[in-house]
């Protein structure tokens, strides 16, 4: 079994689509109308990964609080260096996690102000 799809709250469907597809190289899978409202199925995919992105709608555009999402990444100092050159908010530097010694971990804001965590594998 696997988890078909990540649903992440955003205000701004287009900012976040470039937010995903310009730092994390994600694609398009769908991008159609869902009916009158202006609100569309947006479906992304990380490269090589099994779960896909699809946004659900926010009712405003405050930001969570919690970390909505873990992303694994082989080399999460680089990745965090390549954020900060794009603007990227980073709300935590990389340092070791306290629950697992010897992992790396990391946090940073997406376009909608989603709380995300960056953890090496």
């Amino acid at each position: 079994m696997h988890i078909q799809f990540a649903e992440l709250p955003v205000f701004d469907q287009d900012r976040a689509k470039a937010f995903y597809t310009d730092n994390l190289a994600c694609h398009v899978i769908a991008d159609q109308s869902m009916g009158d409202g202006g609100w569309r199925w947006v479906e992304l995919a990380f490269p090589y990964a099994v779960t896909n992105l699809h946004f659900i709608k926010r009712a405003d555009a405050a930001p969570s609080a919690e970390p909505v999402l873990v992303l694994v990444d082989d080399d999460v100092e680089a990745r965090v260096a390549s954020f900060k050159a794009k603007g990227v908010e980073i709300v935590t530097e990389p340092q070791e996690a306290p629950w697992q010694p010897g992992r790396t971990v990391a946090e940073f804001r997406d376009s909608e102000g989603n709380r995300m965590v960056l953890a090496s594998r």
